[in-house]
């Protein structure tokens, strides 16, 4: 249990004069009343201090109030800290407490941190909880909520059941930790695995503040440089969905959520899935939201229409925390973006937003299309087409448009126009619509496969040919969803089996939820390929698959279009849930509060390039995802991180490809007296193919102005579970 908490002397309020004053941002509110106290720490049983950022309104002190709690291993004080400040800072101005921790062994509390998601990170989530309900500004109701990890850890500790926390807000998540999170899809290694796992090392070995920690903070920073190791290989140790991936997994047990949860997602995310599952599965009053947005809250800037997300988070918390009633009490049960017909990689993503009352809707439908060479048919064959079969081996080439697993803030991460990527794959197209045609939900392919090798791949493309803005043809090829399906994996994903060579076996692949109107002249492409590189790691060996497209079914979940989908039709939290449509735009513009101030030392542009070598056959991406070197004027601490990640491949050699991420960290704070340093955080991870397994090497390199601390490089080989 947690004991008390310290107001640390350096802190104090943010003045309501000083907010009057501040500069405001488009679509920002300026924000009065609110107390700010950085850094407050909350000494644990076992002796470990977590260091916290509160936001509260001002007359809390006298009048409790109950709190939105964040617990994140994100940095407060820099790297998050517009994003925490614009969000918690909105939350205490209208009558909530913001809660922003830093979980142990990360920013300035205390500790080692382990892994993702550890038993210890619950335990003390929940010891945080107990201790904001104790507080007296806290009326003893706290909510629980986060993007990402934070969202990860929310549905966790929900699970957990601890007595104060009163509901969540889930955002960017999944509830299954192995078929649906950034490490595997379909049972298929995504290269994200690596550098997520480049990414976990460099913030693991980033320093405490002396600002805040003191003198002590060159200790803490060596005690988690000598505990830092490659997360990667834990995740290279489970291949398949064993009992590593059900802890934190909700999905095992959605009875033991018995809080209110609202749960957001964005189409261009890879966290999307999730929302319509936990819909599904729970118990509790329930909300879905689904926009055109990547890995982000929807208040903030990134591809696809900004909302008033925090308007929309401040109903919920109003209602669940407060018991106020209100508009949530009769809002859809699931909200999503329709999206309608635009060009590859439009940062705009046309559409409006549709409603359904209850998921899974009665009123969405399975509409079977069926294949034939080269086509795919929209109404019942009269009769059933020859049983020929097709062989296809697709160039590793075949994913080089499909852009990120997991979308960030950057237009560069988005799929381009898939057409190089087609030529690549076995397609299928439909004749062009003569009536529009609306997908909410799973597409699904079922199809009799048989391969060459043990170990074998498919993709399943769902693509929108011609998809101008308006339906104007333009001859693009638009991905609209996709799905991959490690066949090994094709009962299921914890008891994989090896392929008999030249067996015909049926399978199932699951496309990615999506909402998507195809327009009258629009064509839908299916588009099949043995390989999806860069994005996903091959089979071993290059395989060639022969399939039986007469025997196929493409099951799309149609949904009937509605003249006004703004219509209201009752609420879904008791009675029997209508079956009529229902939705009501989310209003904007985005607000939120005055960000800190920061000054932009270095812009950092993202950037992607494929280069290919006709002489040698090489084809390489480079991505380039920079943080921008920034000043906090609060504190004066400084933070800048480059990162380039590259793929190689020669040919069509699963043996030749290569995965490499070099990530460079520095912070700093200059004429502070005792509060200065000059740390470079400096790591590369490499990960190569090898038979039978991947092949691993990893380098840790840490200087203190300008002299090295810390080296360690780690050099081993995972074997590859039918993988």
């Amino acid at each position: 249990m947690v004991d008390h908490c310290h107001f640390d002397l350096v802190d104090g309020q943010v003045s309501d004069d000083a907010l009057q004053q501040a500069p405001t941002a488009p679509g920002q509110d300026t924000q009065t009343g609110v107390v700010k106290h950085d850094t407050v720490w909350i000494s644990l049983a076992d002796g470990t201090r977590l260091a916290a950022t509160i936001w509260l309104p001002a007359s809390a002190e006298r009048t409790p109030v109950s709190a939105v709690f964040e617990f994140l291993p994100y940095r407060r004080r820099d790297i998050k800290a517009v994003r925490d400040q614009g969000m918690h800072a909105h939350f205490a101005a209208h009558g909530l407490a913001g809660v922003r921790v830093d979980m142990r062994g990360t920013g300035d509390s205390d500790g080692v941190i382990e892994d993702e998601y550890s038993p210890q990170e619950l335990a003390d989530a929940c010891d945080v909880i107990a201790w904001i309900a104790a507080q007296p500004w806290c009326s003893g109701k706290v909510g629980m909520q986060g993007i990402s990890w934070g969202g990860f850890n929310a549905l966790q500790v929900a699970a957990l059941g601890p007595p104060a926390l009163a509901a969540i807000i889930t955002a960017c998540s999944t509830d299954d930790r192995y078929a649906d999170d950034i490490h595997y899809m379909g049972g298929c290694q995504l290269t994200d695995n690596l550098s997520w796992a480049s990414n976990m090392l460099s913030f693991n070995a980033c320093p405490p503040d002396p600002a805040v920690v003191g003198p002590a903070w060159r200790e803490t920073w060596l005690k988690r440089l000598e505990a830092s190791h490659p997360w990667l290989l834990t995740w290279l140790a489970h291949q398949r969905r064993d009992g590593y991936w059900r802890h934190g997994s909700v999905c095992e047990d959605f009875s033991a959520i018995q809080v209110p949860v609202m749960a957001v997602g964005g189409w261009r995310d890879g966290y999307s899935n999730a929302v319509f599952r936990l819909l599904a599965g729970l118990d509790v009053p329930r909300r879905g939201i689904v926009g055109s947005w990547g890995h982000r809250f929807p208040h903030l800037p990134g591809p696809g229409p900004e909302i008033d997300y925090l308007g929309e988070a401040l109903r919920w918390w109003e209602r669940w925390l407060k018991g106020t009633p209100n508009d949530v009490e009769h809002a859809p049960m699931l909200q999503a973006w329709m999206l309608d017909p635009s060009p590859p990689g439009d940062n705009a993503a046309p559409g409006r937003w549709v409603g359904e009352a209850a998921w899974p809707s009665p009123r969405i439908a399975p509409r079977v299309l069926t294949l034939a060479p080269c086509t795919l048919a929209l109404e019942p064959r009269l009769s059933p087409p020859a049983d020929v079969p097709l062989t296809h081996r697709s160039a590793l080439a075949a994913g080089l448009n499909g852009g990120k697993w997991c979308v960030y803030n950057e237009i560069t991460d988005l799929p381009r126009d898939q057409r190089a990527d087609d030529a690549y794959s076995l397609s299928f197209d439909s004749p062009p619509l003569s009536e529009a045609i609306e997908v909410l939900g799973q597409p699904r392919l079922e199809i009799d496969i048989a391969a060459d090798r043990p170990v074998a791949q498919l993709i399943a493309r769902l693509c929108l040919l011609d998809g101008g803005a308006g339906g104007d043809a333009n001859g693009s090829s638009a991905r609209v969803t996709y799905g991959a399906l490690n066949l090994t994996h094709r009962e299921g994903h914890d008891a994989p089996q090896p392929l008999e060579p030249g067996r015909r076996t049926r399978v199932s692949v699951a496309l990615n939820d999506i909402a998507q109107r195809f327009a009258p002249g629009n064509r839908i492409r299916l588009a099949l390929s043995t390989t999806y590189w860069p994005m996903i790691w091959p089979a071993p060996e290059p395989v060639t698959l022969t399939l039986w497209p007469a025997s196929a079914r493409l099951i799309l979940p149609v949904r009937p279009h509605d003249a006004d989908d703004s219509g209201h039709h009752g609420g879904h939290h008791g009675g029997d849930a209508p079956t009529s449509a229902q939705a009501t735009p989310l209003p904007g513009p985005a607000r939120m509060a005055p960000p800190p101030p920061v000054t932009t030392l270095a812009d950092a542009p993202p950037g992607w390039t494929v280069t290919h070598d006709q002489a040698s056959g090489e084809t390489r991406v480079d991505i380039v995802d920079d943080h921008p070197h920034e000043r906090f004027e609060e504190h004066g601490g400084a933070v800048a991180r480059q990162v380039r990640e590259r793929f190689t491949a020669i040919g069509d050699d699963p043996a030749a490809l290569e995965g490499r991420v070099e990530q460079d960290w520095r912070f700093h704070r200059d004429g502070h007296g005792a509060a200065d340093y000059d740390v470079r955080i400096v790591t590369r991870s490499v990960m190569t193919p090898v038979p039978d397994g991947f092949r691993v090497e990893v380098e840790l390199v840490a200087t203190d102005d300008g002299v090295e601390v810390f080296r360690r490089r780690w050099e081993e080989t995972a074997p590859r579970d039918l993988a």
